[in-house]
């Protein structure tokens, strides 16, 4: 199992993010690519400063507050801050309160729900943040209705079902689904290349590891 895991992971292709110009592509970069915990941590705090100064000038400029809750998220995640996560919810529920049709913010809403149900459990993502999967699944779905045919959702919401459950038929299908939709921007691009992996890995069958790699195509899955 190690050495199938080891092959998909070299065949995988991660675009380097040169000299990134935007807190979005800061994001993917710190995302994907850094594999420097220090370094991922410093970026997350250059794409807030970014969208404060955005905010600033524009106190309800969508992509900024978009940008912060994403950084606030990524935070939480590589610090295991309560604290940060709570924010990061709050912030992505004032999102999608403000376009309840925003399929990014949607998505980021189910990802965090579905995220710290896989990092730390049902019972105890419940208790202790209000995380809860059926909440994440929903606003998955409600993601995956409005973001049309990008490869993005579909790709991020099979990665999460089959991170919590590898045999999750529906997970499975839309693996499939990112690997033939539209990847026009950047995150499509790499999330669809990141699918068409997994999708390699789910046709042997092997549980542990198509759960071990759908871990490890998630955002920060570099940190293990």
């Amino acid at each position: 199992m190690k050495s199938l895991l080891t092959l998909a992971l070299f065949l995988l292709a991660v675009p380097s993010v040169a000299a990134a110009d935007s807190g979005r592509e800061t994001l993917i970069q710190t995302a994907f690519v850094v594999r420097d915990r220090g370094a991922a941590l410093s970026q997350l705090a250059s794409v807030e400063a970014a969208a404060a100064s955005a905010l600033a000038k524009t106190p309800g400029d969508s992509e900024a507050l978009l940008s912060r809750a994403m950084a606030t998220s990524y935070r939480a995640k590589l610090t295991h801050s309560r604290t940060e996560a709570l924010s990061a919810k709050a912030q992505f529920e004032a999102l999608v309160a403000k376009n309840p049709r925003d399929p990014e913010a949607l998505a980021a809403l189910g990802a965090w729900h579905l995220s710290a149900v896989k990092a730390l459990g049902a019972m105890v993502a419940r208790g202790g943040l209000g995380a809860r999967k059926a909440v994440g699944l929903a606003v998955i779905d409600r993601a995956l209705a409005a973001g049309g045919d990008r490869a993005l959702f579909p790709g991020i919401a099979g990665m999460l079902r089959l991170a919590i459950d590898p045999g999750d038929a529906r997970g499975m299908a839309l693996i499939g689904q990112s690997v033939h939709a539209s990847a026009a921007t950047t995150i499509d691009r790499l999330m669809q290349r990141r699918a068409a992996q997994l999708e390699l890995v789910l046709k042997g069958g092997d549980a542990k590891l198509i759960q071990a790699l759908a871990n490890r195509l998630l955002p920060l899955g570099q940190f293990g």
